[in-house]
């Protein structure tokens, strides 16, 4: 099973190397980041911590410590990005603000419960399979149904290692 950041640093050394190479599509990944807002960045200005802070961003955290804060599984941060609740969702979902309200709506439902940075949310299992995850993985019950706070955190590593590895390396 290969490990979420691992496998971003991975994926980071390699947009690194194709914006130092010169590739359009890499150098405008890079340029995105709020660094270059006024000017494009050159081949070569393009250092390894660029890479790592636009695949952060691209996943939908605040910055590179951000991600790997959340993808470690650090009970201090509270919020986990948006990498669960991707753009496209097309699913309507149970929102909340606060957490226990969302645990037992996530009970009486027998639903999911996600995180999207300092919110809640409780999905049905066509959301987990839309995000590219087995609803049925025993992970999900090792979890207690809960990504934000699971019974056993290294389930939620490794769930996480699988939602990233499902993710096409060029998109991040």
């Amino acid at each position: 099973m290969i490990d979420a950041v691992e496998e971003l640093k991975t994926r980071a050394r390699l947009l690194h190397r194709r914006a130092q190479a010169g590739e359009a599509d890499a150098l405008g990944r890079i340029g995105a980041l709020p660094e270059f807002a006024r000017t494009p960045p050159a081949p070569d200005q393009v250092q390894r911590k660029h890479g790592l802070a636009a695949i952060a961003r691209e996943l939908g955290f605040r910055s590179w410590a951000h991600a790997t804060r959340v993808l470690a599984g650090d009970h201090d941060e509270t919020d986990l990005g948006t990498l669960l609740y991707p753009r496209t969702c097309g699913f309507t979902n149970q929102w909340f603000a606060q957490y226990e309200q969302a645990r037992r709506t996530r009970e009486l439902t027998s639903g999911y419960l996600l995180g999207y940075r300092h919110q809640y949310l409780v999905v049905t299992r066509h959301y987990v399979e839309a995000l590219g995850l087995d609803p049925d993985d025993p992970d999900w019950e090792a979890m207690g149904f809960d990504w934000v706070r699971p019974l056993k955190p290294a389930a939620r590593q490794r769930m996480y290692a699988k939602l990233v590895a499902g993710r096409p390396r060029e998109a991040a």
